[in-house]
């Protein structure tokens, strides 16, 4: 059998694989009905891990209907001097030692803890282990099961042997420290060991994709001036769920020259949150008024629903919502302000069946069906619910954002001292450039340049194509 290249891309939020015969960019199957992974670890109290899909719907099963108990932690031992021994020097006092306690924060009933976005830390020096449970877990130990499952999943499609493999990387790991990159790429190469990989090699992302685009159009039988020069500079306009990447290039073949990068910390997860804070949260009790008698007096507040916000915008923690201290305020307001049943209703009952992945997944069906339609509706029978979304209303909620977009482009383009003029290919890739709004940033900054390849598997088809002709990247 020919050479094989085999690509990984392990991302923050999903992970995809490829592999390269020479000629033709295969995608790995890694969900049973999808090539794309969630980026997800699952770990019980036994310590059994799951993994992707399965490892979401676990915690999302397990923490529906779960009443949760927050109890005290012991974190200190104190001693009391109860008696000093009546006077006699040489007498030993009585001491008594007790727990210290701190804040309600154990939830022992926790069935299992789930892990996503553990690639944001690989480059913290500071982050070594994570608590499971009572067991201190290395970072690396939380990737190795992704990896392994992917390496699997890998061997099962591969017509040969896995010898060549590039794992796509950040151009910069997140981390403030020096060294941040060097020590996330030494913790991935150690998981990739431990998952079975016998050699890896580490190639930029966004650089993955750039080298996926040119080797689609000079192998396609495209007209002739349709496909790219041999040599330009392309901008790679990587959007995706947990980042936006850009990645200046000067390219010439498949050689590369790094002009400037830069990134902002916000995705396709950041304009979900923003949606449902713009849409739901009036529909969940946000403003509502409380009306109601303490000690003989009438008195009326705003509902309180800032104490549900922060938990309601992370789907992973909505669960610690079923406890008393916030379900109880419900009740007593539903109870004494019958227009605010509906609404505080709805809020309970998503509290309760931990209904908000699902609530999410709806938000995204809608806001994917925009970037084709003029409107759509975030439809969410289960708290019954349809909130009409239009694609002008979803723009001017993203206008700040679409700013942030615009001065990020300004600054890589000032770092590399080129002005639009002189970039000659922008690279559309990441589900979050699918958005109509930023397709038209794009599109008016850079008229005729702009192309979309692959939106969520371009980096790992150009993983898997430098992995095949052995690229590397210092």
């Amino acid at each position: 059998m020919s050479r094989l290249g085999v690509g990984i891309d392990y991302g923050t939020s999903n992970s995809a694989a490829a592999w390269f015969d020479g000629t033709k960019v295969h995608l790995v199957p890694l969900e049973t009905d999808s090539i794309v992974m969630p980026t997800a670890c699952h770990l019980d109290r036994s310590l059994a891990v799951k993994t992707g899909q399965e490892a979401v719907r676990q915690y999302i099963d397990e923490n529906r209907d779960r009443i949760v108990e927050l109890t005290p932690e012991v974190i200190a031992k104190s001693q009391l001097l109860v008696d000093e021994g009546g006077g006699d020097p040489f007498a030993k006092p009585d001491v008594s030692t007790v727990d210290v306690y701190g804040a309600a924060v154990i939830d022992r009933g926790l069935p299992g803890r789930l892990f996503r976005g553990v690639k944001r830390l690989l480059g913290s020096a500071e982050v070594r282990r994570l608590m499971v449970f009572d067991s201190p877990f290395r970072l690396v130990a939380l990737v190795t099961p992704i990896l392994l499952r992917i390496r699997k999943a890998i061997e099962r499609e591969l017509p040969g042997d896995l010898e060549s493999l590039s794992i796509g990387r950040p151009v910069r790991f997140e981390g403030d420290e020096q060294g941040a990159t060097l020590l996330a790429l030494d913790r991935m190469a150690e998981a990739a060991t431990y998952a079975g990989f016998k050699s890896s090699r580490f190639y930029p992302e966004p650089l993955a994709a750039t080298l996926s685009y040119l080797h689609a159009k000079s192998s396609s039988n495209a007209e002739p001036g349709q496909s790219p020069e041999s040599e330009g500079v392309a901008l790679t306009f990587d959007f995706g769920g947990g980042t936006l990447d850009l990645s200046l290039v000067r390219y010439a073949g498949t050689s590369f020259d790094v002009l400037a990068t830069k990134g902002l910390p916000k995705g396709g997860d950041h304009i979900d949150q923003l949606l449902f804070e713009h849409y739901l949260f009036p529909a969940l009790g946000q403003g509502l008024r409380w009306s109601r008698r303490i000690d003989g007096t009438q008195v009326e507040t705003d509902f309180p629903f800032k104490d549900f916000e922060s938990l309601l915008l992370n789907w992973p923690v909505t669960y610690t919502l079923n406890q008393n201290r916030y379900r109880s305020k419900i009740k007593d307001c539903m109870d004494s302000n019958p227009e605010a049943f509906e609404p505080l209703k709805r809020l309970d009952e998503l509290i309760t069946h931990n209904y908000s992945y699902l609530v999410f997944q709806a938000i995204r069906e809608a806001k994917a069906k925009l970037s084709e339609q003029a409107s759509a509706v975030i439809d969410i029978p289960e708290l019954d619910l349809a909130i009409p979304l239009t694609r002008t209303s979803f723009e001017m909620m993203l206008a700040p954002l679409l700013d942030e977009i615009n001065a990020l482009i300004e600054g890589v383009l000032e770092d590399a001292k080129l002005t639009p003029a002189e970039v000659s290919l922008v690279i559309r890739t990441g589900g979050s450039s699918l958005i109509a709004s930023v397709c038209e940033q794009l599109n008016r900054m850079f008229p005729g340049k702009v192309v979309e390849h692959d939106p969520f598997t371009s980096v790992a088809e150009g993983l898997a194509i430098a992995s095949f002709h052995g690229y590397e990247f210092d």
